[in-house]
């Protein structure tokens, strides 16, 4: 059986994101550039312990002036584990949604709480439907997550906190970002680190360190 990407070379595995066998070139080449890959792919999996995101130069990295510290993370972890569990879960349940949409997201998430810094709000979404379909989401975290601590007269989260937490997970975007078009190991390390269906601030996982 031929391969049915190139239809050249001898078909070598199932792949379930053109739903046909291809070879192992083609599976190498095409792995997330032309390919939809399924996270689950055995053949993704395998990949992902090998691969090396590209180069990323420290002088290009946005909002440097936001200084995230260890002790910064330390003292909001549940916040992190919040936040970073509702960023997988509305980017998953985003259609086709990418690296690069969920980095679109954070930059805007970003963009509209340094508004709310300088005493004003305005919030800026993503052109890119599915990029702004997460933000969305993610704002409507926020304030679900503003209710369960006023309900329970908890200590409100200040926006301070909220941008400096979508600044740490921008960054850790950028590192894990593979460069590829429809890369996604990003979503991937963000599923081996925080759980799905986080609903409130519970007690941490372990940190990412970038």
């Amino acid at each position: 059986m031929k391969c049915k990407i190139c239809e050249t070379r001898k078909a070598r595995r199932y792949c379930p994101g053109v739903s046909g066998e291809i070879c192992s070139l083609c599976c190498g080449n095409e792995r997330e550039v032309t390919i939809s890959c399924p996270l689950d792919c055995p053949y993704l999996v395998e990949a992902r312990l090998h691969e090396k995101p590209p180069a990323l130069n420290p002088d290009e990295v946005p909002n440097q002036d936001i200084q995230v510290t260890e002790q910064f993370l330390r003292e909001h972890e549940p916040l992190l584990v919040f936040l970073s569990s509702r960023l997988l879960e509305a980017s998953l349940s985003a259609a086709g949604a990418v690296d690069t949409d969920v980095r679109e997201a954070l930059q805007s998430l970003i963009r509209t709480y340094r508004t709310l810094q300088s005493g004003l709000y305005y919030e800026t979404r993503p052109a890119n439907l599915i990029a702004a379909g997460i933000h969305e989401r993610m704002q409507e975290a926020v304030e679900s997550l503003r209710k369960q601590l006023a309900e329970k007269s908890a200590p409100p989260v200040r926006d301070v906190e909220i941008l400096g937490t979508f600044v740490f997970l921008e960054r850790v975007e950028l590192h894990q970002n593979n460069g590829r078009p429809r890369g996604r190991a990003f979503l991937d390390y963000l599923r081996a680190y925080f759980p799905q269906n986080q609903e409130s601030l519970a007690p941490a996982t372990p940190l990412i360190q970038v």
